[in-house]
């Protein structure tokens, strides 16, 4: 598979081969959910918190004695049922951390490769540089690379002003790739990998884009084949990769 490489200004100059090993895998949808639920639970906090009786402020006196009022018996104003009482069955600090194997994640991510690339939706920078932040500019030249709603930009280093360029923008986000000297990626997030493509009124396609300076690969699946697959090779290629 063939991909059209363009430059900021959404110009055609050159094209790529991705690796069929990387972006024609099977695809596997139920790997991909479990992959995905992994990220979100392991995003959560845990810390939410209720008091119970025992933790409430408020009296331990007998709010009344056990026979002759009349009234229902009645033991603390802490219990649940009284205003102000303590909280049943609340939430408590816990983990909501799961595990994954690696080479699960790693077929989940090809998974997710590859829908990408059926559905037309990969674009592939051959830089991506600028002066100065200027949110302006960076919404112009995802607007040029037509990457609809949604983009996730992955860079292969620390770049201060476009990383603060992308903060600015509601409809993009940017990582850092794991691997130095490698190229950009930008993954357009936050829709279904079987959405369709971008409409008015209907729902945003999903796109991904590779930026960055491909001396230090072959191709576009070597630099992703270097930063998602963990194999003795890639480290003794680049001892001072940090593969997880």
């Amino acid at each position: 598979m063939k991909v059209p490489v363009i430059n900021m200004s959404g110009d055609t100059v050159g094209e790529i081969e991705l690796n069929p090993a990387v972006f024609e895998a099977p695809v596997n949808v139920p790997l991909m959910h479990q992959a995905l639920t992994r990220q979100l639970a392991n995003a959560r906090q845990g810390n939410a918190k209720t008091k119970n009786r025992s933790e409430v402020r408020g009296s331990t006196r007998k709010m009344w004695k056990q026979k002759g009022t009349g009234r229902a018996r009645q033991g603390s104003r802490k219990a649940p049922h009284w205003k102000g009482g303590g909280n049943v069955f609340g939430p408590r600090p816990r983990k909501y951390t799961q595990k994954m194997p690696l080479q699960m994640r790693h077929a989940a991510l090809r998974s997710a490769l590859s829908v990408k690339a059926a559905d037309n939706s990969i674009v592939v920078l051959d830089q991506l540089t600028m002066d100065k932040p200027s949110a302006k500019t960076m919404a112009s030249v995802l607007t040029n690379a037509k990457t609809g709603r949604k983009t996730l930009v992955l860079l292969p280093e620390r770049d201060e002003n476009v990383e603060l360029s992308i903060r600015n923008l509601d409809n993009a986000t940017y990582l850092r790739a794991l691997v130095p000297a490698l190229p950009t990626v930008v993954i357009p997030n936050g829709v279904s990998a079987d959405a369709g493509p971008p409409a008015t009124g209907g729902p945003c396609r999903p796109w991904l884009v590779f930026v960055g300076n491909y001396a230090h690969a072959p191709n576009v699946a070597g630099a992703v084949a270097l930063v998602t697959e963990v194999l003795p090779r890639v480290r003794a290629e680049v001892p001072e990769a940090r593969c997880h």
